[in-house]
């Protein structure tokens, strides 16, 4: 297993394209992966290539690093779940204190079909890019879930992966400020432009953090991120 390569969970947001980012600039070489699960939003597939190819061109050091793209199809995710995420409805807090649009397992199934593509590959670090400062308030964002998840793949699998979450205790201001410092602006308009985290899918209304319906979760998130972090370069 190659102590130097990354595999990272690459959705085609702006968190998981920053976590892209941070791979390269750490790892020799560093594949990605996908899941399509019938996802309301599947824009974000579709943003995931040119945000690659994106990188290629404008950062040479790192073109030589970044390696093959997997996509894997998840269908079965969409068929047990009734969430905003996987329906058109509307989204809503639920009794339980969660919004609709957890769908429940989801990181969990990712992370660990990410190990089994990572076992194959001889790829040891995972790269993910779950946060819990700023988030919905899903409990698979857990820095507990995450690390209680690679003991238990570790044990199955009989192998020392290391789940990286780079995110975790930042807030999405931070964020921000980790893509300028990882890759100036040539990065930070890469992900304004090239990648899709809109809840509902919206690609028609641009704003100057980026694509999206702008009142969804994702949007608000992203936007008050951009805001305040932008307010500190005043």
């Amino acid at each position: 297993m190659r102590e130097d390569a990354a595999l990272v969970l690459f959705s085609g947001g702006q968190d998981s394209a920053t976590c892209l980012a941070w791979a390269l600039d750490r790892f020799a070489h560093v594949e990605t992966i996908g899941f399509d699960y019938g996802q309301r939003h599947h824009v974000e597939m579709l943003v995931r290539g040119g945000f690659r190819a994106r990188l290629r061109r404008e950062n040479p050091g790192w073109a030589p690093r970044l390696g093959p793209d997997h996509v894997l199809s998840l269908d079965a995710l969409r068929a047990v779940s009734d969430t905003a995420l996987t329906r058109e409805t509307e989204i809503a807090m639920q009794a339980d204190g969660l919004p609709n649009t957890f769908v429940p397992g989801r990181n969990l199934l990712f992370v660990t079909f990410a190990a089994a593509l990572a076992y194959r590959r001889g790829l040891k670090h995972l790269v993910a890019g779950m946060c819990e400062t700023d988030y919905s308030g899903y409990p698979d964002c857990r820095d507990d879930t995450l690390k209680a998840l690679q003991v238990a793949i570790n044990l199955g699998m009989q192998t020392r992966f290391v789940l990286h979450t780079p995110l975790m205790w930042r807030d999405k201001a931070a964020t921000w400020a980790l893509a300028e410092r990882l890759g100036g602006t040539p990065l930070v308009e890469a992900i304004r432009e090239d990648t899709h985290s809109c809840y509902l899918g919206n690609r028609q209304q641009r704003h100057v953090w980026g694509y999206g319906c702008g009142t969804c979760p994702a949007c608000e998130l992203r936007r008050h991120g951009w805001e305040a972090w932008r307010a500190e370069h005043v």
